[in-house]
């Protein structure tokens, strides 16, 4: 009889607890706080400010530690990685979108998307080639040389999409990419991350307080004070 291996979910969390202190008070920002995370999903964390969200993000991103419990990618505990292995397995596998799109003002679109592979050794060749054609997933190969204070609020999430893309990673972590967007940006933003997901295989989790995104998800999770409330995979 055959048996057939269960690979290992691409990152999981287990039961994390992030804990601040807020001058004598202890803020409990995550208790005990368990999930899995499968390659592939397009996945929105959801809930009021204050709910948590950013804190999951910045641990899901290995920005930040855990103050209790463990974090798994790829089947590997991130616990038994030094500071300078830490950074070279975010960079290797992991892209960021941000709220505040956080795009260097002297350096066009393409040098943008190509700074994290400079900053990873990438050829300049190389980083040039993966920073045009990421470019033109997004519909920006013309803006190109473009610097953001050219480009619409829109475009210059799509540059920082197609950064995050760039450096061929198996998870985007995209933290209220579309907070500083008006309606009709923030719905094609969602969809063009959807497409990229869809059309890379690339996981995408991406946080929210905007219910009206959740349609375009296959799973949602609800997170209020510092818990799991809803763990929703959509039909």
């Amino acid at each position: 009889m055959t048996t057939q291996t269960i690979p290992h979910p691409l990152l999981r969390l287990h039961e994390i607890r992030r804990r601040f202190m807020l001058g004598e008070t202890t803020i409990e920002a995550l208790n005990s706080v368990s999930l899995e995370i499968r390659s592939g999903e397009f996945l929105a964390v959801w809930g009021p400010s204050g709910s948590g969200k950013s804190t999951m993000m910045n641990i899901i991103g290995l920005i930040d530690a855990p103050t209790s419990g463990e974090v798994w990618f790829e089947g590997q505990n991130t616990r038994s990685l030094n500071d300078d292995a830490l950074t070279d397995f975010r960079g290797q596998k992991i892209g960021f979108v941000f709220q505040g799109f956080n795009l260097v003002p002297v350096l066009s679109a393409l040098e943008n998307v190509m700074l994290p592979m400079q900053v990873q050794g990438v050829s300049e060749k190389k980083a040039r080639d993966r920073a045009t054609a990421a470019l033109v997933d997004v519909g920006l190969e013309r803006f190109k040389l473009s610097r953001p204070d050219k480009l619409s609020g829109g475009q210059r999430q799509r540059v920082a999409i197609a950064r995050a893309l760039a450096v061929e990673p198996k998870l985007v972590i995209a933290d209220e990419p579309t907070a500083n967007l008006d309606s009709e940006n923030s719905r094609m933003v969602v969809n063009l991350m959807r497409d990229m997901n869809r059309a890379r295989g690339v996981t995408f989790v991406f946080t929210t307080h905007d219910p009206r995104l959740l349609e375009h998800v296959d799973r949602k999770i609800l997170l209020r004070d510092g818990n799991i409330e809803s763990d929703e995979v959509v039909a």
